[in-house]
């Protein structure tokens, strides 16, 4: 099954947890799409997948500019992996395709 598609995530960030939905779009090995939550969208292009790896980087803006780097895996219709929050650490985050 294709990575491509709408998840509704969960990321468990030191400020709580935060809602949002991830959408991605696969095109060979290549992933872009954005994410959308109550801090506003974000698209993203230049990610990577490989199998059921995938990693990409967000350029957030609000509520502080800080870049995010994701590492996920695609299991069926679950995502789920670690987030680099800047200097904020790391944090896990889940989601189920929407």
């Amino acid at each position: 099954m294709s990575a491509e598609g709408s998840y509704n995530v969960t990321i468990n960030s030191p400020m709580g947890k935060q809602e949002g939905v991830l959408t991605l779009v696969v095109d060979g090995d290549s992933l872009s799409g954005k994410i959308a939550s109550s801090q506003g969208e974000q698209e993203f292009e230049g990610g990577t997948i490989d199998g059921t790896t995938l990693r990409w980087s967000v350029n957030m803006t609000r509520p502080m500019p800080m870049q995010l780097d994701f590492d996920a895996v695609v299991d069926g219709d679950n995502i789920s992996g670690n987030v680099k929050l800047g200097m904020m650490g790391n944090a896990s985050f889940e989601g189920t395709r929407a």
